[in-house]
């Protein structure tokens, strides 16, 4: 425990410090000064919104080592299923690309259909963070199991671009992604490539149909907003008593990011800088409450669309104010998450589904001894935790008496 005198001058020391880089608390009012000025009132309208999420990785894990199965599943608010894999770090590459496009190249998932709109025809070229498997014949060389998280949001992108392309709406919608309009596990210009065909689904959309479909992405957490929080406080920036929204800059957004190319929108491009590979949003501040302190989220609004913000935000304030138990938050995003998980009596049946896929007879075969008489066979390690795991099973999902 601290010693009361050492606490007083640690206190001191603190303060001290403080003082000495007061200035760069300074630097970051006067970046965000302008923001003041700029800031809208949110005008309530009312609309459609839905929200397609796909399960949180670190929740829809099922495991019994040395087996680990990561669930892929897509919903949207309306509690719809599109999507439901079962995908383990060690899955044949060349067998799961199979599953989306067949042996003439046609795509059979959502997933093959972005694919073939980008224009490729393999995981590995899709993303440089999917792995590219050995040629037949050749050892499989050890992999990160991170890339079925990119899998996951791969397929998560992918049923965005088949909602908007495919779906027959029957009034103007607001579609809201769960995080930014922006992504790096495509590789090179792929997610370019993406990105216009995304708008080419909505110009359809409104040219066939006559419908406006609108594309944002609500996230929790920026580190855009997690540098300026002080600073917007100090300088009064969003503290009106009614709902607001303000444009952040992307010079703004740029310092707060590590890699700069993250924040990089078509305007830095057609500039004379490097080309936009990753954002296909521009990031906005909301506050969707009356009251001065009420939460503010950062918004990314689709970026051929950012004429249209006010619009597109205002008919987020509509469902926002339905938000629980977040307040003011989207709630056809929270719907979308409350249907998305998998937990309690969910998660028992899909460890049940391990126990039972262990038992089964290509699986237990390979965890029995290998000589067919129990009383010859040595007792390495190998035999006995073969007979413990079959054992341990068998108890779990006998009934007993």
């Amino acid at each position: 425990m601290i010693d009361p005198d050492s606490l007083e001058t640690l206190r001191a020391e603190m303060q001290a410090r403080m003082g000495e880089d007061r200035s760069l608390l300074d630097e970051l009012r006067a970046e965000i000064r302008p923001l003041r000025t700029n800031t809208r009132r949110i005008q309530p309208r009312s609309t459609t919104a839905v929200s397609l999420v796909g399960t949180d990785g670190g929740n829809n894990r099922v495991e019994f080592d040395p087996f680990l199965v990561q669930l892929v599943r897509v919903v949207d608010s309306n509690n719809n299923e599109y999507c439901l894999e079962a995908v383990t770090p060690t899955t044949d590459l060349r067998r799961l690309n199979a599953r989306h496009l067949d042996e003439r190249g046609q795509p059979s998932t959502a997933m093959g259909r972005m694919m073939t709109a980008i224009g490729v025809d393999t995981l590995w070229d899709l993303s440089h963070m999917i792995p590219r498997p050995p040629a037949p014949g050749r050892p499989r060389e050890p992999i990160s199991p991170s890339w079925v998280q990119v899998y996951r949001e791969l397929t998560e992108w992918a049923f965005l671009l088949t909602f908007v392309c495919d779906t027959a709406f029957g009034s103007d919608t607001v579609i809201v992604r769960d995080g930014f309009l922006r992504s790096k596990v495509f590789r090179g210009e792929n997610f370019r490539k993406y990105v216009a065909k995304l708008k080419e689904g909505v110009e359809n959309q409104y040219r066939q149909r006559r419908r406006r479909i609108f594309l944002a992405g609500v996230a929790k957490h920026s580190k855009v907003l997690q540098r300026y929080h002080l600073a917007m406080a100090l300088e009064g920036v969003m503290r009106h008593t009614y709902p607001c929204y303000v444009e952040v800059l992307r010079n703004i957004e740029m310092k707060a990011y590590k890699w700069q190319e993250y924040a990089r929108g078509e305007e830095e491009a057609a500039e004379g800088g490097e080309a936009n590979k990753f954002v296909a949003g521009r990031m906005h501040f909301v506050k969707f409450g009356a009251r001065p302190h009420d939460p503010i989220w950062p918004i990314d609004i689709f970026e051929t669309q950012v004429d249209e913000a006010s619009t597109v935000i205002s008919y987020l304030l509509a469902d926002a104010n339905e938000g629980f138990p977040v307040p003011f938050y989207p709630q056809c995003l929270q719907r979308a998450h409350e249907h998305a998980a998998l937990v309690d009596f969910d998660m028992v049946i899909l460890q049940d589904a391990i126990y039972d896929a262990i038992r089964d007879r290509r699986v237990a075969q390979l965890s029995r001894p290998h000589s067919p008489d129990p009383e010859s066979c040595c007792p390495s390690s190998s035999c006995i935790s073969g007979r413990i795991v079959l054992a341990w099973c068998e108890a779990r999902v006998t009934p007993q008496g």
